[in-house]
């Protein structure tokens, strides 16, 4: 990566990032809408403010009344709890909102939205009860000309808030319903997009590692965190207690910040990464303990306030550092955690600056929205880096043919010299041991100055050119197997069996012995070199004809097993002993009984065959009963 995006494209996120808070705040921000507005216990309302596009926000001119004070005037959102600020009071008990509306117009019907209502509440218009519950609440009325009072009863007894902290909205329920399928709309995608995104990481997508599975907590925990929306919207049962799930989300979320960030710009060097998760972890469980202990002591909401703030910085200030850590090392994720870094820095700077002057209407909070925009940074993140790995594992896979290519081209051409080399060398060498063997034979014959000591040594002697003849007849019969080259082909085994029984039919009849050769009742097909499949057999009853007596048989038969075919060459001779059976398929073997005449090839060329075509042979022999040779090949 060029140093020139390092230094131009964060700057560039970040004031884009500014400008659209400074958008939020002007144009989604409940305490930025037009009048009317309360003040001393009065909201004044016209027909007007009924039918435009957004409610009116009741924010201004409440009059409160709780243990301490009475008809205390305030706006909604000055206070997030009854301490107000002094911690020797109990942030939580019973209140009393009242809020004149003076509305001079037609008789209108209109609805009051009522969110999140910390604990208990009972509504009341002009004395009378509308509504009574928990969370959130909605009234609907006929507001008619003159003067309304609009009472709100508040009962809480845990949470960071009580009272009224999120300002009321009235309007037509045309335009309630609008705002608020809007709002619900935009949490939703908020929702799941990210749980798509956690559960892809989680069970689909791997093979990032660590990266990819802090990315899908962070993804988990936002949405968690998004979650509450929907538990106060419908009032579920344990929303009372939800501040602690999530707070803990949020917490979550922060420590998948860090050790994502970290992750991404230090790579395999966790240096002091290992101890600052402890430490995050055990900040985020003091404040859990802390929350809990709201509702008993009446400090711990001041205490946790400054706390979380601190946490919120103290976790800036590890994504900052680590993000400067992965642009000082040049690391390819680094543009997108000095990004984030900075996307992070700017929300927290907005969330602590516009405290108490911001709540969102349509859509999020500035929190909330950053949360999202760090969703979808580091996913973008995770498409380009899976995007960059499958590139190198491209080019890898294009450098491994190109080797590959090159290997076997070499390979090939050694196979082809070492078979011209022992081709010649076979080739070669028969006329000087065939002239050998007849010089020790007429030496033999003659007898001329041969003792007893000398004809020893020519006996000796023989031997060895008879061993070194059958060392060149294996030699050949190697180099004819080399040299059958080509594609396999489709070859009928009903055929093949045919073709056997029509081939050495002549030759059995001269040495006065049985083939007999049983094609399958139903025919199947093998994908073979014919040449090959030809000298297995070839090698298979010649070896059988050894072991042979006048008036044997050989029998030759199929058995077809799933998608393969075994094929079984039986003779009746003189069997093989148990200590030579498992040895008479490796290269120059020769048994006791063939010695003489064996070149100890016959039968590894046949099992060098067999598994050439993906088979096996194996062998069962009863000593002076017969073997039965099976070779398996594999069926098309």
């Amino acid at each position: 990566m060029k140093r020139r995006g390092i230094r131009w494209q964060p700057p560039l996120i970040l004031a884009v990032w500014a400008l659209f808070l400074a958008f939020l705040f002007y144009f989604d921000n409940k305490y930025e809408t037009p009048p009317p507005y309360g003040a001393s216990g009065v909201l004044a309302l016209e027909e007007a403010d009924l039918e435009r596009d957004l409610p009116v926000f009741l924010i201004d001119g409440w009059l409160l009344s709780d243990g301490r004070v009475n008809d205390l005037p305030t706006y909604i959102g000055e206070f997030s709890n009854l301490s107000r600020g002094d911690l020797s009071v109990p942030p939580h008990g019973r209140a009393i909102y009242r809020l004149t509306l003076r509305y001079a117009g037609a008789e209108r019907v209109v609805a009051v939205d009522f969110e999140r209502l910390a604990g208990s509440y009972k509504i009341f218009l002009d004395g009378e009860r509308l509504l009574a519950g928990e969370g959130n609440g909605r009234v609907v009325f006929a507001l008619t000309p003159g003067d309304h009072e609009l009472t709100v009863e508040t009962l809480s007894g845990a949470g960071y808030y009580s009272g009224i902290y999120f300002p009321p909205a009235l309007g037509t329920p045309e335009t309630l319903a609008r705002v608020s399928a809007l709002r619900s709309f935009a949490y939703a995608a908020a929702f799941f997009v990210p749980v798509a995104l956690a559960l892809f990481m989680f069970f689909v997508w791997r093979a990032g590692g660590r990266l990819s599975r802090w990315f899908g907590a962070l993804c988990g925990c936002y949405a968690l965190y998004m979650a509450r929306y929907f538990v106060f919207l419908f009032s579920m049962p344990f929303a009372r207690c939800f501040f602690l799930v999530q707070s803990a989300a949020l917490y979550g979320l922060m420590f998948c910040l860090v050790s994502l960030t970290a992750e991404a710009s230090s790579g395999s060097d966790g240096k002091g990464r290992r101890e600052l998760q402890a430490v995050l972890a055990a900040l985020s469980a003091a404040l859990l303990a802390l929350g809990a202990l709201i509702p008993v002591l009446s400090w711990a909401v001041f205490v946790h306030g400054r706390l979380t703030d601190f946490y919120y910085m103290f976790t800036f200030c590890c994504t900052a550092f680590f993000a400067v850590r992965g642009l000082r090392r040049n690391n390819w994720e680094s543009r997108y955690t000095a990004t984030g870094a900075l996307l992070f820095g700017a929300g927290l700077a907005a969330n602590l600056f516009f405290s108490n002057r911001f709540e969102p209407i349509r859509f999020f909070w500035q929190f909330e929205w950053c949360g999202l925009f760090l969703v979808l940074l580091f996913g973008a993140m995770m498409v380009s880096r899976s995007r960059r790995i499958l590139r190198e594992n491209e080019a890898l896979n294009n450098h491994l043919e190109e080797q590959v290519k090159r290997r076997t081209a070499e390979v090939t051409q050694l196979l082809n010299e070492r078979r011209a080399f022992f081709s010649d060398m076979a080739h070669d060498l028969k006329a000087p041991v065939f002239a050998t063997q007849s010089f020790i034979a007429a030496i033999k014959r003659s007898g001329v100055g041969v003792d007893a000591e000398l004809l020893g040594l020519l006996d000796q002697a023989e031997k060895k050119q008879q061993e070194m003849e059958r060392r060149l007849r294996g030699l050949s019969a190697l180099n004819a197997l080399d040299k059958i080259e080509g594609e396999p082909v489709r070859i009928s085994l009903r055929e093949l069996f045919w073709d056997i029984d029509e081939f050495y039919r002549g030759e059995m009849k001269v040495r006065a012995v049985r083939l007999v050769a049983r094609p399958p009742a139903e025919d199947v097909f093998l994908r073979a070199w014919r040449e090959k499949l030809d000298m297995l057999f070839e090698n298979l009853i010649y070896n059988a004809l050894r072991a042979m007596p006048h008036g044997g048989s050989i029998a030759i038969s199929a058995g077809i097993k799933a998608a393969a075919v075994r094929i079984y060459v039986a003779d009746s001779g003189c069997g093989i002993p148990p200590e030579e059976l498992p040895h008479i398929f490796e290269r120059f073997y020769v048994g006791a009984a063939n010695r003489e005449t064996g070149t100890g090839l016959g039968l590894y060329i046949v099992r060098s065959i067999a598994e050439e075509l993906h088979g096996r042979v194996w062998a069962e022999s009863v000593l002076g009963e017969g073997t039965v040779f099976t070779v398996e090949l594999p069926t098309c």
